[in-house]
């Protein structure tokens, strides 16, 4: 759990040393963040991890020994994890989707703004993933259709745990509105609709609102 008396630690994992350099001096040119540590490979991840006790992870895809996709799921399935932010590019969105459903918070481009990922790093360490409905409409677009019915079953069969607002309010969610977009709709405060989104979460046992999203379009995309 971040502690919000002090900035954000971050933990830089990318196979190229002039990257992670890059991102060190500019992430370390504000108060609002601090790199804790730095990996070349998803593989050093879970010893640097318990050493530094990062609050967001920035996780790269492509590594020589344990990639970003099975290094974010490994450390998604510890107890009290941080959060994970995969460094992409667009050419990556079935990867990207693989890394979402295993409870990364988002991703970023690797050309983003400096002062863009700044505000995102810090987002996510407060809880908020990092997704504009544009990106994640375009990353649904490409699941792979091979299972698809069988993941329209299962999400189907997950959502009907929900009460009838609680699977309106995530229709919602998956359709990319925000909080108060929602209560706006469905006539509700922002609160209470924070109060629901918690229970979905808790019902369904996910990590965040795009993996609700994600659910959402595997039960009801055609």
């Amino acid at each position: 759990m971040q502690d919000p008396s002090g900035p954000v630690r971050v933990l830089l994992v990318d196979d190229d040393p002039m990257v992670r350099a890059g991102l060190t001096m500019m992430l370390s040119g504000t108060d609002q963040l601090v790199v804790v540590a730095q990996a070349g490979d998803g593989a050093e991840v879970p010893d640097l991890v318990n050493r530094h006790r990062p609050d967001v992870v920035l996780m790269d895809i492509r590594m020589p020994r344990m990639d970003g996709l099975a290094a974010t799921e490994r450390l998604r399935a510890t107890p009290d994890p941080p959060e994970v932010i995969i460094l992409t590019t667009f050419d990556a969105d079935q990867h990207v989707l693989r890394a979402l459903r295993a409870g990364a918070a988002g991703f970023l481009l690797k050309d983003t703004p400096p002062e863009e990922i700044v505000t995102a790093v810090s987002r996510v360490a407060r809880g908020q993933p990092v997704l504009s409905p544009s990106v994640t409409r375009r990353l649904m677009a490409r699941v792979a259709e091979s299972d698809r019915d069988d993941r329209r079953g299962v999400a189907e069969g997950r959502l009907a745990l929900l009460t009838e607002r609680e699977r309106d309010i995530a229709i919602r969610v998956g359709e990319g509105m925000s909080n108060a977009e929602i209560g706006r709709a469905v006539y509700l405060s922002v609160p209470t609709v924070k109060t629901h989104i918690s229970r979905i979460l808790t019902k369904l046992d996910l990590n965040n609102r795009v993996q609700i999203a994600l659910l959402v379009h595997d039960a009801y995309d055609s």
